[in-house]
């Protein structure tokens, strides 16, 4: 299967697909030491989200969600790439920011959530210019 989403941050990763059930707030929802998941009240809480593919329906709360985002880039504990279901400027500039620092961010795109639902449980590959293949 082949999706294009659109391009908030390009770039390409790979990984196994982690689909969340709600918004997730990177500060205070994510353990930027760890790369999982924190916040109690989400359905996710304790998962991994490092080293997947990220499909989210929308990111929820602070514009400090993107110097968490930028913290587990640089611990290593960032996803591979992350798929929002609405644009979501606060956390694709901390991948920006990341890129300006000389570490590889995960490719953002913007993926309905129609599309997101169609995406198999599995390995997903995300290529420059927007491609989603699972």
């Amino acid at each position: 299967m082949v999706l294009t989403g659109r391009v908030l941050v390009d770039g390409s990763g790979a990984g196994p697909l982690l689909r969340l059930d709600e918004p997730l707030s990177f500060w205070g929802g994510v353990d930027p030491l760890r790369g999982t998941i924190i916040d109690v009240r989400h359905p996710q809480c304790g998962a991994s989200i490092a080293g997947t593919v990220l499909a989210l329906p929308a990111a929820r709360g602070s514009s400090s969600s993107s110097s968490v985002l930028l913290e587990l880039v640089a611990q290593g504990k960032a996803p591979a790439a992350i798929l929002l279901g609405e644009a979501d400027a606060i956390l694709a500039l901390g991948a920006v920011v990341a890129r300006e620092m000389g570490w590889t961010p995960p490719p953002v795109l913007e993926l309905r959530p129609a599309d997101q639902a169609r995406l198999p449980a599995g390995l997903v590959r995300v290529e420059p210019g927007g491609r989603v293949l699972a």
